[in-house]
């Protein structure tokens, strides 16, 4: 069965799915210095506005632009639902624990009989992971299933390819999905820092000189329908998910297994599930972070896998690592490349530091397949092709 793309919301530091799209062909990009938290050094970041995004906003915001782009109207009852974040409610958590901690230092020299959290009933539930998937729930008025990938960087594509089965399996024949981030907290920030992850002038992925990933915040959600169902209702349709392949390193925390054994099957699998050849790909959406081991990891597994004229770009330069929601962004902008025959470039790069056809300034091509990559933390690879339709 074929499961269609019939609408897109989108949100990052360039904008929505337009105005964004046109920003990132002219090579423009949303990263900025902002110092969000005081007791944190300024460094570059992609954020939406002037200050940290709320997650439940952003959520609102790219689902509303979905149904309108998708000309659906509510209450869509049986609609299935697969959105994820990787971070999901972290800043509310942490807000809330440097309100505790304020209160305390305020009380101290009091006397106080057991421990009190500064967080009520109704908020611990509302900011478990999954609550974002389910306000969707609520907002279309679906009593369908609800699933909430958490994946790390993968998470985005991994709810899609949920999305997908859901459609698939006859479970329902419409289904929303994709993801979205608010990762832009002192403890995210400081954790990657320690690491020493974060980059301190730019993100410039496949770079000679790279330094590392820009946090960015933002999401893309889908609507996904089966073809039968979008061309019944004369649906505006984007493209096709052809095929997904989902694997995991089991091997290290925070870094790729060198081999890359389970990325190329994860890759490998996609293409088998979307009766499709190496050759046939016209386009890679790459992770691309800017890190020393994951572009050289990613640029490797290109270089073994595709022919040597395959386009490959990097949207992170422009948008920011949107960490979870980053395949979800990637996805859509192979979708536009598709509706648009443009290929994005890979902003931020100066020097090429490997030996692939990168994307320097956006270009007219030929696109009828894309595939999209993503690697997260733990060692989960996801890969995902958008094809035109048929």
């Amino acid at each position: 069965m074929d499961v269609v793309v019939t609408g897109i919301g989108l949100v990052s530091a360039l904008g929505t799915l337009d105005d964004g799209w046109k920003r990132l062909l002219s090579g423009k990009s949303g990263i900025r210095q902002h110092q969000p938290f005081l007791e944190l050094e300024r460094r570059p970041l992609a954020l939406i506005g002037k200050k940290p995004a709320d997650l439940i906003t952003l959520i609102r915001q790219v689902l509303a632009d979905a149904l309108q782009d998708a000309n659906l109207t509510l209450p869509l009852p049986d609609c299935g639902i697969a959105i994820g974040s990787s971070r999901g409610f972290q800043a509310n958590l942490e807000q809330l624990a440097s309100e505790g901690r304020s209160k305390k230092e305020e009380e101290k020299g009091k006397k106080k009989e057991g421990r009190e959290l500064p967080i009520s009933n109704a908020q611990f539930v509302n900011f478990l992971p999954h609550m974002g998937a389910i306000a969707v729930a609520r907002a279309i008025g679906s009593t369908g299933p609800v699933l909430s990938p958490m994946a790390a960087c993968a998470t985005g594509i991994q709810s899609i390819a949920r999305a997908v089965d859901l459609i698939r399996t006859g479970e329902c024949q419409r289904a929303i999905a994709g993801a979205v981030e608010a990762p832009i907290t002192p403890l995210t920030l400081a954790g990657f820092s320690r690491m020493g992850a974060l980059a301190n002038n730019g993100c410039y992925p496949f770079d000679e000189n790279r330094e590392g990933f820009v946090l960015g915040e933002g999401g893309a959600l889908f609507v996904l329908e089966s073809a039968e169902l979008a061309k019944r209702r004369g649906a505006k349709i984007y493209g096709r998910i052809s095929g997904f392949g989902l694997t995991n390193d089991a091997c290290h925390a925070n870094a790729p297994e060198l081999g890359g054994e389970s990325a190329i099957a994860a890759v490998n699998q996609c293409l088998k599930r979307s009766n499709l050849a190496a050759i046939d790909i016209d386009f890679i959406h790459a992770h691309g972070t800017a890190t020393e081991l994951n572009d050289r990891h990613e640029a490797l597994l290109i270089e073994k896998l595709f022919h040597r004229g395959v386009a490959v770009s990097s949207t992170k330069g422009a948008t920011g690592h949107t960490l979870g929601a980053s395949g979800a962004l990637g996805a859509a902008f192979c979708l536009m490349s598709i509706k648009y025959q443009m290929l994005p470039p890979c902003v931020g790069m100066k020097k090429p530091g490997f030996e692939l056809d990168f994307v320097r300034c956006s270009r007219s091509a030929i696109v009828r397949n894309a595939v999209c990559l993503s690697f997260g933390f733990g060692g989960q690879n996801a890969a995902i092709v958008l094809s035109g339709d048929r």
